[in-house]
């Protein structure tokens, strides 16, 4: 599949090993290239659902493309009510975080920027997770064990939290691991 993509380069800008691991599941060869110190910061008045598409077409613009090389870049943000929850400073901020989450409903979007000699395209996709109430004790030993500072929201889906917290989810579980394969496969499907 996605013969198409052998004219390209692909290029993962991304330091994620979630997202490695999801587009080697795609079946995408690809390589790492990481430009460090990218300013993140995003206008303060821009409606929060569109932070994640902003900032993945942020990190694409950092890159100098080279001629036949295919580009993505990914951002993830948390959405809980008006407030954007980010990656906690520590573990203290990570409890506070989860406290939050505890027995509610957020938002999570990832954005998405596929990025040619042709231009970029991108996307975001969304999906609602419900956590159950959670006691201190289990959020203290989801950060004590699973270490979630690189975490939007401080927490990854697909580790203990995921199976032990979130009664209900709504959209792609991928989209809330970072990178929502079934649409950025359909991109790349037209390229």
């Amino acid at each position: 599949m996605l013969d198409n993509l052998k004219k390209y380069d692909v290029v993962l800008a991304s330091n994620s090993p979630r997202r490695r691991e999801l587009l080697e599941q795609l079946g995408v060869n690809y390589r790492v290239e990481l430009i460090k110190g990218i300013d993140e910061t995003h206008p303060a008045d821009m409606p929060a659902h569109e932070i994640a598409e902003y900032l993945s077409r942020l990190k694409a613009s950092a890159y100098q493309l080279k001629s036949r090389e295919l580009l993505i870049t990914a951002d993830t943000v948390v959405i809980l009510g008006d407030d954007v929850l980010g990656k906690p400073a520590d573990d203290a901020e990570a409890c506070s975080m989860l406290r939050r989450l505890s027995g509610r409903t957020h938002s999570v979007v990832t954005g998405v920027a596929v990025t040619t000699e042709e231009g970029v395209r991108s996307f975001s996709d969304e999906a609602l997770v419900t956590f159950d109430a959670l006691s201190d004790d289990e959020i203290n030993y989801y950060v004590k064990q699973y270490c979630p500072l690189d975490k939007a929201g401080a927490y990854g889906i697909q580790e203990w939290i995921g199976y032990a917290g979130v009664k209900k989810l709504e959209g792609s579980f991928f989209t809330v691991m970072g990178l929502p394969v079934h649409r950025l496969y359909q991109l790349l499907k037209t390229l």
